[in-house]
């Protein structure tokens, strides 16, 4: 067998294999390559405030692509159903140890394929249909998988929701009656648009007043986690999820970690609670895991290791306090009167809406999301909110004096759209044209790490097949 250090010098067959793939999509498939080198150069060319993006390494993306997505690995390390696994199992220990080596968890499921799968899979292995959940509500900040009526979470349990205090703060002490009130199996918490931080420890103490597991969901603020910069729930919950992408700056896919819990006896007194979790991932809810998406996973785990994550995680903190700042300045009502993590949400002109907002920056390349905030009467098609994140921002480079910038762009947007019906708008030429040029400097002033500028016989080759 040929060692691993073999081809070492100039990148080993690996590197050659994935190169070669590269080439063969480009002369094989012409279509599919200008697809895609056309979405490389629109994220090139965008600023990106979308809350629910971040930027995969090219090294992560790297092992998405090798060729250990080849070998299927139903079961678990030491414990499969297929052979050819050696080097698979041996990815997926290295997985688990930088993970739990990051967030100080005890147990780490690497498996699960995405957040929303992973908190549906906790829900499985330790409640029954019709069991008593609590969740945020979706319009409080909420996610669909922690119990929306719309989502499989809603409609398997019986959902109570607790929400916002008029400061726009969480309200504990609402939860603490609701959970008194209807003795839920289950507090789920952790958000998607709330920017204030989670009292982790106090939302423990309510259930266990009622005997209830914690579900903690911290895919908005896991790389604030991971560098120490919010609270951790991983010993306050019996169960934390996470994405891998977003703040972690990793590939598409989720984990499951578990803290001082992870060998607490289930209900059943039959098995402990990772038990259980490890059960329900495979084989109750998924099949084959991705193995080349768990090696990514393994690969992102490294990356969070590094000290220099942790400036960059402060530089994601710092950018959405100054843009929190900056559009209060600007006279615009920023929810929970500011942020605490990577989210800033506001409340769009009177005029205007969620929707028509997020076009028309759009139009100008800066990419928003339209978001439901707290008492809106407006569907989440429309909504009556912009949410802002600076995951992206922080990563090309940018700091809180670019911040001030990106508000001036924002506001320079909004105040100059003429809204239509059903999403339509007008804005001026002169101003779409001022800020995308803005925008255009920004991002060749702050380029994505690794990104080279294209060759030359790319540029202008988006129509020529």
């Amino acid at each position: 067998m040929v060692s691993p250090e073999h081809n070492a010098g100039d990148g080993g067959h690996l590197g050659r294999y994935l190169g070669n793939g590269v080439g063969a999509l480009r002369r094989e498939d012409p279509d599919l390559y200008r697809l895609l080198e056309l979405e490389h150069e629109r994220q090139r060319e965008t600023l990106s405030l979308v809350a629910s993006c971040g930027g995969t390494d090219p090294s992560v993306l790297a092992v998405t692509g090798a060729s250990i997505v080849n070998v299927t690995a139903e079961g678990y390390p030491g414990n499969r159903y297929h052979a050819g696994c050696r080097y698979v199992d041996e990815v997926e220990l290295l997985a688990i140890e930088r993970a739990k080596q990051v967030f100080g968890a005890q147990y780490v499921n690497v498996q699960p394929h995405c957040a929303s799968f992973a908190n549906h899979t906790v829900m499985q292995s330790v409640l029954d249909p019709g069991d008593t959940i609590l969740g945020m509500a979706l319009d409080q900040g909420g996610h669909l998988t922690h119990g929306s009526p719309v989502n499989l979470s809603g409609k398997l349990f019986t959902v109570h929701a607790y929400g916002l205090d008029d400061d726009g703060l969480i309200d504990y002490g609402r939860m603490a009656e609701l959970a008194a009130e209807h003795q839920p199996k289950m507090i789920v918490c952790g958000t998607t648009s709330y920017p204030r931080a989670i009292d982790f420890d106090r939302i423990r103490a309510i259930a266990d007043t009622v005997g209830a597991y914690v579900l903690a969901d911290v895919t908005h603020i896991a790389g604030l986690i991971a560098a120490g910069l919010h609270a951790s729930p991983i010993d306050a919950a019996h169960f934390t999820t996470t994405c891998t992408f977003k703040q972690l700056y990793g590939p598409r896919g989720g984990l499951i970690m578990m803290g001082r819990d992870a060998d607490a006896p289930s209900a059943d007194g039959k098995r402990t609670l990772s038990q259980r979790i490890q059960s329900a991932v495979f084989p109750m809810m998924q099949g084959s895991p991705e193995v080349h998406t768990i090696a990514a996973k393994a690969r992102a785990m490294g990356r969070l290791l590094d000290p220099a994550f942790r400036e960059l995680a402060e530089r994601i903190l710092a950018n959405a306090t100054a843009m929190a700042k900056a559009l209060t300045t600007r006279g615009y009502d920023v929810i929970g009167g500011g942020t605490d993590n990577h989210i800033v949400l506001f409340r769009t002109p009177e005029r205007l809406n969620g929707l028509i907002a997020e076009r028309a920056l759009e139009a100008c390349d800066i990419l928003v999301n339209k978001n439901k905030i707290p008492g809106d009467t407006r569907s989440a098609v429309v909504a009556s909110g912009v949410r802002l994140g600076t995951n992206t921002a922080a990563l090309r480079g940018l700091g809180p004096s670019e911040m001030d910038t990106c508000a001036d762009l924002l506001d320079t947007v909004l105040h100059a759209v003429e809204p239509g019906e059903r999403g339509a708008f007008h804005l001026d030429d002169a101003v779409r044209a001022q800020v995308a040029a803005e925008v255009h400097r920004l991002c060749r002033d702050f380029p994505l790490p690794y990104d080279p500028a294209p060759s030359a016989d790319l540029v202008g080759a988006g129509t020529e097949h």
